[in-house]
């Protein structure tokens, strides 16, 4: 689990930041006036603090979540599989 202990914000400010710099090319610069926007005082390079610590946590815990079977075809997929192999 992600520690948020000892930091000056709240956790979904923080995971909402990390979220916006990940999922869209904003940088950090425009998320600290997005923030601002919303109210909450936060420098762009807290925001790259932020990015740098809680980035590759997200991304493991995300790829923990979603993990794919290596060889694995769907149920719908079997019957595509065999109706599309040539005629020999």
């Amino acid at each position: 689990m992600i520690s948020f202990k000892w930091r000056h914000f709240e956790k979904e400010i923080i995971l909402m930041s990390v979220r916006w710099y990940v999922a869209y090319s904003l940088s950090y610069r425009n998320i600290e006036e997005l923030l601002k926007e919303r109210g909450v005082s936060a420098d762009h390079s807290t925001i790259q603090r932020w990015v740098v610590k809680y980035s590759p946590e997200l991304e493991m815990i995300f790829r923990k979540k979603h993990k794919r079977q290596v060889g694995f075809i769907p149920i719908a997929n079997q019957n595509q599989v065999f109706l599309m192999s040539p005629i020999i």
